[in-house]
């Protein structure tokens, strides 16, 4: 399992890098050092699997990954929290904790992503609708609604005019899809990536008003980052030709 981040020292306040420092810059000219990545935790099995590959390419680098709802990792980034790459399932979140200096440090949409309803294999409760989920005796589970996944459930709800009183709201996506998996609700809005991911074990039921409710990823480096020299590497991988192709397998729409 690849490392992961919870618990963060305090640093400066982030806020977005233009150009990189020596560090983290082999003799050789080669990225070497720890690059710290907070994202989103929709991003978690895409991003290990492009922080593998970027180790890969560049030897003696380590990625560490801090995975979390958006809006917990900005939260964790303004109270000081070191980090060299911020990547979100929402530009607001990202905007909270940065601001861009130049065009090099603009905070680049590198995928989309759209809400589905995620059901248990084979939609045990026929549900085919939004409308469908306020059904007596059903239950379902939102993200809360300061997280991506979970602005994005509210809006495609009032979308298609649907007042919906889930029994939990969790405060990331792998939350509300753990309720699915473990068979604690029927069903979930999550995103089509994450039932992409669960499959076969959990179905993905699509709703037209979803083209109301698809969230922008933004990605930057973050001004104060540790490793300047090997973010701004990490950031042009996760942009590359080879890293868009993960994405996309995954379920990921370009920008």
């Amino acid at each position: 399992m690849r490392p992961r981040t919870s618990v963060l020292a305090a640093a400066a306040t982030l806020i977005l890098a233009g150009c990189g420092t020596p560090g983290g810059e082999a003799a050789d000219g080669g990225v070497t050092g720890t690059v710290t990545v907070f994202a989103a935790a929709s991003l978690t099995a895409t991003f290990d699997r492009i922080g593998r590959d970027f180790e890969a390419a560049h030897p003696g680098s380590t990625v560490v990954f801090n995975f979390a709802g958006s809006s917990a990792l900005a939260t964790q980034l303004t109270e000081g929290a070191p980090a060299d790459v911020f990547a979100s399932a929402a530009p607001q979140h990202l905007a909270a904790v940065a601001t861009a200096d130049d065009a090099d440090g603009t905070p680049a949409v590198f995928v989309r992503n759209q809400l589905v309803i995620a059901v248990a294999d084979g939609n045990p409760e026929g549900i085919r609708s939004l409308g469908d989920l306020t059904r007596p005796g059903l239950k379902v589970a939102l993200c809360a609604e300061q997280v991506p996944c979970g602005s994005a459930a509210r809006r495609a709800l009032d979308a298609a005019g649907v007042a919906l009183t889930p029994v939990t709201l969790e405060a990331d996506v792998r939350g509300a899809l753990a309720k699915v998996r473990l068979g604690e609700v029927d069903a979930a809005l999550v995103y089509r990536t994450d039932t992409h991911a669960a499959a076969p074990e959990v179905a993905a039921v699509e709703f037209p008003e979803s083209a109301q409710a698809v969230n922008d990823y933004p990605i930057a480096v973050l001004a104060d980052a540790p490793n300047p020299t090997a973010a701004h590497a990490f950031v042009a991988h996760v942009r590359s030709a080879r890293s868009r192709a993960v994405l996309t397998e995954a379920g990921f729409q370009a920008p």
